[in-house]
């Protein structure tokens, strides 16, 4: 009988630990109240949804999330505002070199960025962090991803952020990694 509750013991706490780590993240409010929609609660005219960045639970707890969450918003503002300054400003020189100004105006010419989740952020090797974060794009379709041609698109990927001098910054992808993508 001892054995037996054991058991039982065991699996119904195995069972709670999984629930709770297979629990999909809530997300944090980082504006007002009832700012952000999930992206698949918006009509079609009303993607990509807001620009702001928000965290989920579990990247709100990291220590990092403040400077993470700006560097985000730094970086999906100057997407939507075109400005290739500000973008440059938010990447490592070798991503800013393999998209020179004129290729960036044309690859972002009518890309609009919204609602965006930071979903984790986690050290990784040599102080740096990995950030996973899943965002909606919208753009004319001739500026579609060439695998994926349409006018909405669902991203989910991770950002690979490096400290540079003293500020965070989004370091370029190891090769291999591919984002994961879906129409909207």
């Amino acid at each position: 009988m001892p054995v037996l509750i054991v058991v039982v013991s065991l699996t119904v706490g195995g069972g709670l630990l999984a629930r709770e780590f297979y629990q999909a993240p809530s997300v944090v409010e980082t504006s007002e109240p009832g700012a952000g929609p999930s992206p698949t609660s918006l009509a079609p005219a009303e993607q990509p949804g807001s620009g702001e960045v928000e965290l989920a639970a579990d990247a709100a707890a990291h220590p990092r999330a403040g400077a993470v969450k700006a560097l985000l918003q730094a970086h999906f503002d100057a997407i939507n505002a075109r400005d290739y300054d500000a973008w440059a400003s938010t990447v490592v020189a070798e991503r800013m070199q393999a998209q020179p100004r004129q290729e960036w105006l044309t690859n972002y010419r009518s890309t609009r960025d919204g609602s965006i989740v930071v979903y984790r952020i986690e050290l990784a090797p040599e102080q740096r962090l990995s950030v996973l974060v899943g965002f909606t794009s919208t753009q004319e379709l001739a500026d579609a991803p060439a695998d994926l041609p349409e006018e909405c698109v669902r991203w989910q990927l991770t950002f690979p952020m490096v400290m540079e001098g003293s500020r965070w910054k989004i370091d370029t992808a190891p090769s291999g990694s591919l984002p994961e993508k879906s129409a909207c």
